[in-house]
């Protein structure tokens, strides 16, 4: 009787205690707003969302008292928490399989790929490259301060190597949402923006793989933390497998994600959402990493599957994605601040934290400053100095880093890692994320960037030539090909294959795609290029269909120039025409008075 009395107080108070998470996140939007309303940009959401998840701490630490004899009721029950860690914990696998997924699969979704694509090589370094290198730098100061510390005393437990590069990988993982919305709202220059979220949302997946790769890392013998070349590269070869496989697999789930619902958009929204999240959990099962595969799931679908949903479910998946996003990492940012105070294992050693604060510093000095002169010695748009002192400054620590150390904290060493990662976030989201305004103002960074200025002809002509020539390779093979196939959208199949595959052509190109069902809508998720410059990538081709439904083919190839804005008053009014992105298509409403008009592309220049 008395566990099923305590079942029911237990089922009390933790609706009570979703009702008081629910109140914070009540009481940030409130504040939001009148911040917004009032320009204040010092604080953000999630700084504020931190406040407040501290006093909501205070309260539940100091101002509740737990009767002595519900606590020794609750042990009876097998409760395997103590009370006042049990009022406030969740299970980490929360974060991982219910908070996390829609944070990274918007980070993919909302990805400005034309931005992204034209800095994709100095986004790969930086992810790649630098976290790796923030990672061992990070790890080889923290094990030379635990060494001292070991020497001194002041080390109350083991702390290995491999504890010490699994703390770099971990707080190497950088999350500047603050920074981010503030440059979003300021409008920043674009490629400063691309740099920074296209290393956040790459670097959150490298960082971890490196980290389940620190933890598998096994050598031969009795002393598993000892050195070993073979261990080294067997852990190596698990993260090039982990995060390949992990890649793969949420690509080829995007790709997979068809959906014949259009008449009904709600069915429609859903089966995307759960198609989406279930990429996750798949990877999660079969032994990868669902951050990864996600991640790349929500970049993929948005290339694709976005332009074959109707237009009420592009807009409900936008929205709803969006409003996962802002409250799960609102929620995840409560909770940091929360669990300050209701953690009962907390280790604050104050020379680890010194060198934890330090090693932050020049590991993220390590990733931006050599890699950055590398980088300019092959780029004609340089990244100046002034914008790698704000990528330095903007290295925030957010809910990927949290997440990552709460997953674990059965050992000495993990707790320790634990509370100087939440000391490490408040300082960097305080501190750095509301100095942003200032930083920006001291190096002289512009503002007020209209990104649609960047459309122009002149503009498009720049970024074709800076975009490496595999991506432009890969862009004329992704709009003849992958698009048509994937979204009946771009020119059809029968357009683009050789004569010699015409019955394969036909059979793969929908009615959609020569009706023009399914267009582009999306510019910034699209390519590089947009309709003004494509001309100067895709020869052009022309699709008549007549009144009996038959339908002519004529490509042409000439060194015309660009598609200019008055092209459409060149068709003849009793015709229909639709642009598709290197093609013409047009649809007679009656019998046409005269042949229909062909506009001409220059060949391709590769």
């Amino acid at each position: 009787m008395d566990c099923i009395r305590m079942a029911e107080e237990s089922h009390r108070q933790d609706s009570a205690y979703l009702l008081i998470f629910i109140m914070l996140l009540t009481l940030t939007i409130l504040t939001i707003w009148l911040f917004k309303h009032r320009r204040f940009r010092f604080l953000h959401e999630t700084g504020l969302a931190m406040i407040y998840g501290l006093l909501v701490g205070v309260i539940l630490r100091f101002g509740i008292h737990v009767p002595q004899s519900m606590s020794d009721t609750v042990l009876e029950c097998a409760v395997n928490a103590s009370p006042a860690t049990l009022l406030v914990t969740f299970d980490p696998e929360v974060f991982f399989n219910i908070l996390l997924p829609p944070i990274i699969f918007h980070a993919g979704y909302s990805l400005k790929r034309r931005h992204f694509f034209r800095n994709i090589g100095s986004i790969l370094t930086y992810a790649f490259m630098g976290t790796v290198i923030s990672c061992f730098v990070i790890g080889l100061i923290m094990y030379g301060f635990v060494s001292f510390m070991k020497v001194v005393g002041q080390l109350g437990g083991d702390f290995f190597f491999t504890d010490c590069l699994f703390f770099g990988a971990i707080v190497s993982a950088t999350d500047p949402v603050t920074v981010l919305a503030i440059f979003n709202e300021l409008k920043v220059d674009v490629d400063l923006y691309a740099l920074l979220f296209g290393e956040s949302v790459l670097n959150d997946a490298v960082a971890i793989v490196l980290s389940s790769s620190v933890v598998a890392y096994q050598p031969a013998g009795d002393n598993s933390h000892s050195f070993e070349a073979m261990a080294v590269l067997k852990s190596f070869g698990i993260f090039l497998g982990v995060f390949s496989g992990s890649f793969s697999l949420g690509v080829a789930t995007g790709v997979m994600t068809f959906t014949k619902l259009r008449d009904f958009p709600l069915l429609e929204t859903g089966l995307f959402f759960l198609m989406s999240w279930s990429t996750f959990l798949l990877a999660e099962a079969c032994g990868m990493t669902g951050v990864v595969a996600v991640l790349f799931c929500g970049i993929t679908q948005a290339h694709y599957t976005y332009n074959n949903l109707s237009r009420d479910s592009q807009d409900r998946t936008k929205q709803l994605f969006e409003l996962l996003n802002f409250l799960a990492e609102n929620f995840i940012f409560s909770y940091m601040g929360l669990t300050l105070f209701s953690f009962q294992s907390h280790v604050f050693n104050p020379m680890f934290i010194i060198g934890a604060f330090l090693a932050v510093f020049l590991g993220r000095a390590a990733n931006i400053y050599p890699l950055s002169f590398l980088l300019n010695l092959g780029r004609k748009n340089k990244i100046g100095m002034n914008f790698q002192h704000v990528m330095m400054f903007a290295g925030l620590r957010g809910a990927m880093t949290f997440a990552l150390s709460i997953r674990d904290t059965a050992t000495y060493a993990r707790q320790m890692m634990f509370s100087t990662t939440l000391l490490i976030v408040f300082f960097t989201v305080w501190i750095c994320g509301g100095g942003t305004t200032p930083m920006l103002s001291f190096m002289s960074i512009p503002v007020g960037v209209d990104s649609d200025q960047e459309h122009s002809p002149e503009n498009m002509r720049s970024t074709k030539h800076e975009s490496a020539w595999p991506f432009r390779i890969w862009y004329n093979f992704d709009h003849n090909y992958l698009k048509p196939l994937l979204t009946h959208s771009g020119p059809p199949l029968t357009a683009t294959l050789p004569a010699c595959c015409g019955p394969l052509a036909r059979c793969l190109t929908s009615p959609q795609a020569y009706e023009n069902e399914g267009p582009l809508h999306d510019d910034d998720s699209d390519f590089i290029l947009n309709d003004a410059n494509v001309s100067s990538l895709y020869a052009d081709v022309t699709v008549s269909t007549d009144a009996s439904g038959s339908r002519t083919m004529n490509p042409k190839h000439s060194g015309a120039g660009p598609f200019k804005d008055s092209r459409d008053g060149e068709l003849d009014p009793a015709e229909r025409d639709v642009a598709i992105r290197g093609t013409r298509l047009v649809l007679p409403m009656d019998d046409p008075l005269e042949p229909p008009t062909t506009v001409t592309l220059p060949p391709p220049i590769l």
